[in-house]
């Protein structure tokens, strides 16, 4: 199948052409910009769409241990402005749709961009299976992104490209209409996303770590975020915070991690908030968001070198603590 000829497209308002990225820091284009009430918002690649720069994390959602608690905590975000919310088939063996699902009642869905992510890989039926449970867990007729997820392993491509392989359910339930977008993540090596780019497949999103010490070591933003950008995909960070271990560095806080990931060509990024006082404290610094000039991004890279060149403090890429249930039985 020649997906690039047969492929649908929902809502697509025009192309929008991006800079080119250069090396090192990336000065974020003002074109991304468009204004908002509560959180400011940018241009998810060419898809059209607009989303929130902060969006909610969907595997905190479910760490939560009361549904109430994280049922009210989504609502208070999307009544502050946040648009962008991030899930997985995954997620706490479901309960992060769920909850979610749940919470978007009451007319919330058609406040939010709802994104989903999956586990098919070897076949198109266990793809679409994987669909119709995040589908009814979210409680909706229609995903707006429906993301691969964690391409961490060296035979995932292979894997979704293969002949009656994942991605022919991508194509088939983007026909259906019951998602819009389709997109990719991982946080282990640029290779594989690489590897991923490099099939005949008009990709809308990509999510990846962007943070102040990836420029050292397997460098997404270095060897993937420029093809993006010449593709003009929509890039979705997450790791902003490396899960809290940039801060284990002493070297920088968490304003200055936020803010240089803002400042990069990025749509939004992926927040861990497990807690109102982290959801308002992250709403808040997103609305006082300034980027942060070439100088100082500089100085942070020349800072955090030492500590960022073996990846010690970005163990997602170096080690099996951030790979999910699914991904290892896959691979086991």
């Amino acid at each position: 199948m020649h997906l690039k000829k047969q492929w649908f497209r929902l809502t697509r308002r025009g192309f929008i052409k991006q800079a080119l990225a250069g090396t090192g820091a990336v000065i974020l284009p003002k074109k991304l910009w468009a204004s908002a009430e509560g959180v400011p918002k940018r241009s998810l690649g060419n898809t059209g769409e607009k989303v929130s720069i902060l969006g909610l994390g969907g595997w905190h959602i479910g760490s939560i241990q009361e549904d109430q608690t994280a049922i009210r905590l989504i609502r208070h975000a999307v009544d502050q402005g946040v648009t962008f919310m991030d899930n997985a088939w995954e997620y706490h063996h479901g309960r992060s749709e769920e909850i979610m699902g749940r919470a978007l009642k009451e007319g919330y869905r058609q406040r939010v961009f709802l994104m989903s992510k999956h586990h098919g890989r070897k076949d198109k039926k266990t793809a679409l299976q994987h669909l119709e449970a995040s589908l009814k867990r979210l409680n909706t007729d229609m995903i707006d992104l429906w993301q691969f997820h964690e391409i961490i392993y060296d035979d995932d491509p292979d894997m979704i490209f293969s002949k009656n392989g994942a991605i022919e359910a991508a194509y088939e339930a983007q026909k259906a209409g019951k998602v819009r977008f389709i997109g990719f993540t991982g946080h282990k090596d640029p290779r594989l996303f690489l590897e991923m780019l490099s099939h005949d497949f008009p990709w809308d999103t990509v999510q990846m770590p962007v943070n102040i010490l990836d420029a050292q070591f397997r460098s997404f933003q270095n060897e993937v975020l420029p093809k993006l950008q010449e593709r003009n995909i929509g890039v979705i960070a997450m790791k902003t915070l490396g899960s809290g271990h940039l801060l284990k560095t002493g070297l920088v806080e968490p304003e200055e991690c936020l803010n240089y990931a803002w400042s990069q060509p990025v749509a939004t990024i992926v927040s861990g908030i497990d807690s109102m006082a982290v959801l308002e404290e992250n709403i808040q610094l997103a609305r006082r968001f300034s980027p942060m000039s070439k100088a100082t991004q500089q100085h942070l890279l020349e800072k955090t070198r030492p500590v960022a060149l073996t990846g010690e403090y970005e163990p997602f890429k170096t080690s099996r603590q951030f790979d999910g249930w699914k991904g290892r039985e896959l691979h086991s």
